[in-house]
């Protein structure tokens, strides 16, 4: 299992493929009270509209991206996304008293994937196509953070 903020770091990693996956997973584990007592996650995550809406945004965005119409995930509004998504989960999964530590991790990882992912994808595309790559970069992302909370959950 990973460090508090290792956790951090690598749900933040998530984020750069999928803004919102990782918030719907850190959110529903809130909800279900599965996050660690001494975790940070905001008392909002865990209601269950948080964790309802939060799954409907992710569902819609892994539809939305399969879309030709689908702006890149490195334009301004798309990082900016992911700089908060990845604050919110990173904080989320940091201990108490370093929420800040662990949302500037978070925050920091999200951008970095975005660009990294952005590129992986890209030459991906040109080979697969668009619908393939996509299918696989969601399930690759939603098993990884399913997999970082679920650790985090464990700790």
């Amino acid at each position: 299992m990973p460090s508090p903020l290792l956790a951090s770091f690598l749900i933040g990693l998530t984020a750069g493929a999928r803004a919102l996956t990782p918030l719907a997973a850190v959110s529903e584990a809130a909800r279900k009270g599965a996050l660690p007592a001494r975790g940070g996650a905001l008392r909002w995550l865990g209601h269950p509209a948080a964790a309802v809406g939060s799954k409907l945004l992710a569902a819609g965005e892994l539809w939305g991206d399969k879309l030709r119409s689908a702006p890149d995930r490195i334009v301004p509004a798309g990082i900016a996304a992911r700089l908060l998504t990845g604050a919110v989960a990173g904080a989320a999964l940091a201990p108490r008293r370093q929420w800040a530590l662990g949302a500037a991790l978070g925050a920091a990882a999200a951008v970095g994937a975005a660009y990294l992912t952005f590129g992986a994808r890209m030459r991906a595309m040109r080979r697969f196509g668009q619908t393939p790559t996509g299918l696989v970069e969601d399930a690759l992302t939603v098993a990884a953070a399913q997999g970082v909370v679920a650790s985090a959950a464990r700790g």
